[in-house]
């Protein structure tokens, strides 16, 4: 597997972790870099509450100690505070810049901005244009297929885009409509690929390091994009890695594995927020390392009832044991 470049910018590999809201916070962008992922994006970031200095807004900008490359997702549709918003985030020493132009929450798309955006094209590439005049670093763009099934623009778009100086476009090959429903069309991403000339980034419906295989053999696009299927799963970015390198697939984790992640991840959640937000942060996060595994009820009731780290910990330990001598 090729490293591949964006801009200036060399990825190690072809192995990159979607932005999530209220996912790929700090503690996660460090943990899917010690597995491996070749660029990591923050959670999106309101351009207005950046240049509004708010405070929790600005937390979600820290990336200090973090191995780059690191991209800062970007969302606003006005063409001045996105550009200054991107002086900002490039005073931080981050690597790319991406403006999300895909988000379908109805109340970012009410003001306009996410996937609102795939309807005013004009609008879009004034604000790469704007941004680009500001700062030096690449400028990448998040996309969707379209609004719906009867207005699918990706290809059209991902050439104004192009246009305007995007290094790179990532495209979610879902409609706005469809939210996170139904299934990702991997044709539109194919489609896009052939349509522009600079790195095209696939995303949708990546669960097993052979999708992902699959989607750069059928779309022929530059890099994978990690989203849900990380969630709780980690291992999948280095499996997806493993396999995309070596043509083989890695063991899936065990039990005390999967326990160990999900403990390491808390630890740096309580570092990094404190035991009370941590916590909370954490609860959603267990739910999905828990996913699948046996006998978990009552450990989830107990899990959403206590606030203490030590607890938690002990917890889950104890499952973990409990489900071991269950098996031996």
């Amino acid at each position: 597997m090729e490293p591949l470049k964006i801009g200036e910018v060399l990825l190690p590999n072809r192995v990159v972790l979607a932005p999530m809201a209220g996912i790929t916070d700090k503690a996660f962008r460090i943990i899917a870099r010690e597995h491996g992922c070749g660029l990591i994006y923050t959670e999106m970031i309101s351009a207005k509450a950046l240049t509004y200095k708010n405070e929790r807004t600005k937390a979600l900008l820290d990336i200090q100690g973090e191995e780059q490359p690191i991209a800062v997702q970007l969302f606003g549709c006005e063409p001045k505070v996105m550009a200054e918003a991107a002086q900002i985030v490039a005073a931080e020493g981050v690597q790319l810049i991406d403006i999300n132009m895909g988000c379908p929450v109805p109340k970012v798309v009410r003001n306009g901005e996410g996937s609102a955006l795939l309807e005013n094209p004009q609008l879009a590439k004034e604000i790469v244009q704007r941004m680009r005049r500001v700062v030096s670093l690449p400028i990448t763009v998040k996309i969707r297929t379209g609004w719906d099934q009867e207005n699918i623009v990706a290809v059209s778009f991902a050439r104004e885009m192009e246009q305007a100086g995007v290094s790179a476009i990532a495209v979610h090959g879902r409609t706005r409509e469809q939210f996170y429903s139904g299934f990702a069309d991997w044709q539109i991403i194919k489609q896009v690929k052939e349509a522009v000339s600079v790195p095209v980034i696939g995303n949708g419906d990546i669960w097993v390091a052979q999708d992902a295989q699959r989607m750069l053999l059928e779309t022929g696009c530059d890099a994978v994009m990690l989203g849900r299927g990380v969630r709780g799963n980690p291992w999948l970015i280095s499996q997806v890695s493993h396999y995309l390198t070596l043509g083989r697939e890695l063991e899936p984790p065990d039990l005390p594995e999967k326990i160990r992640g999900a403990l390491r991840h808390l630890s740096l959640e309580v570092k990094l927020k404190g035991e009370e937000l941590g916590i909370k942060e954490m609860r959603k996060h267990l739910l999905w390392y828990l996913k699948g595994l046996p006998r978990t009820a009552s450990l989830k009731e107990a899990l959403f009832r206590t606030g203490k780290e030590q607890e938690v910990v002990c917890l889950l330990q104890l499952y973990m044991e409990e489900q071991l001598r269950y098996n031996s």
